[in-house]
């Protein structure tokens, strides 16, 4: 006959509890599936049947810390749950809270935006300890959004004057001239993620208005030549296409009281050669130089649809097979 344990849940809300088992109970059998147990939430209590008192400690932690996220006005999602669950059976969930004391930014409608996982709360300490932060990790992980998002927080306290975006456009080789329109067209599509960052903490007409004024400046790297950036946050995005030269001439851009974000992902190198990405040999180089910081965020940091990370971790596993 399998075990049954029971842990009181405390002062979680009933309407609390509904939220974090999801609709239909859909949140409640994801945690089943992962904990590989019986799970039932019942009258302010929780009944595990089936597995170890360890691991329904485990799963008492995880709806504890998921409540924690809906006291902080934060919604609840499937990736949450899988998040929270996957630290407490590493035994780093007590980490978590430290997360959502500290919002990056807040949107139009007012609503707080927090690093959602402790690899993005490193990357925000980041950012706002030094001047130049360079940001690398997988797809979804979050580390453009976070840039956009602090970037025009800082814009909005006035602490900085300016925004630049820039990154390397049309792959590696910046061949812009056969597309129609002005360069802000010519630009636009690959930039898309940062404007909906932008949007999100500025709003349509906002960001509009800022680029007019030149507050805001989007252009592809090679503009970026020649210029002095003082008091401005230039956020340098699908940095893995620079090349060497590239990385070099744009980090030699930066003025004084000037912060620069440096994002990619090197297993998207679409140079002809690999070994020639300006990103990773600038952390070869660069790495110990007191004001420069690298956050390198995983699979686990991965805030989309919970197949992404799957999706990832297969690919992961196969490229380490390859080595």
């Amino acid at each position: 006959m399998s075990e049954k344990y029971h842990f009181e849940l405390g002062d979680i809300s009933m309407d609390e509890l509904h939220q974090i088992c999801g609709t239909n109970d859909a949140y409640l059998q994801i945690l089943r599936d992962l904990f590989a147990c019986e799970i039932t939430l019942r009258d302010g209590e929780l009944i595990v049947i089936g597995t170890s008192n360890e691991v329904g400690k485990q799963i008492q932690e995880t709806i504890r810390a998921l409540c924690d996220m809906l006291r902080h006005d934060i919604a609840v999602n499937e990736r949450d749950v899988i998040y929270c669950a996957t630290l407490a059976m590493r035994g780093q969930l007590d980490r978590l809270c430290t997360t959502y004391q500290k919002a990056v930014g807040r949107t139009m409608s007012g609503k707080l935006i927090y690093p959602k996982t402790m690899g993005q709360r490193y990357l925000c300490s980041c950012m706002e300890k030094e001047p130049i932060v360079f940001a690398t990790g997988v797809a979804g992980t979050g580390k453009t959004y976070l840039a956009v998002v602090y970037a025009a927080t800082l814009l909005k306290k006035g602490e900085i004057s300016k925004i630049i975006l820039t990154r390397p456009a049309v792959e590696a080789g910046e061949n812009l001239g056969f597309l129609p329109g002005d360069l802000k067209e010519k630009v636009d599509p690959y930039l898309r993620p940062l404007y909906d960052a932008l949007n999100d903490v500025l709003g349509n007409e906002g960001v509009e208005r800022l680029i007019e004024k030149e507050v805001i400046e989007i252009a592809p790297l090679a503009y970026m030549r020649g210029r002095t950036l003082d008091n401005a946050f230039i956020i340098l995005d699908e940095a893995q296409n620079t090349t060497r030269a590239q990385m070099k001439m744009f980090l030699t851009r930066m003025g004084f009281q000037s912060k620069i974000v440096i994002t990619g992902d090197i297993t998207q190198i679409d140079l002809i050669k690999k070994k020639d990405s300006g990103l990773m040999d600038a952390k070869t180089i660069l790495e110990g130089i007191k004001g420069i910081a690298f956050a390198e965020l995983t699979s686990l940091d991965v805030v989309r649809n919970p197949l992404v990370q799957k999706i990832i971790e297969r690919y992961e596993s196969r490229e380490n097979e390859c080595q």
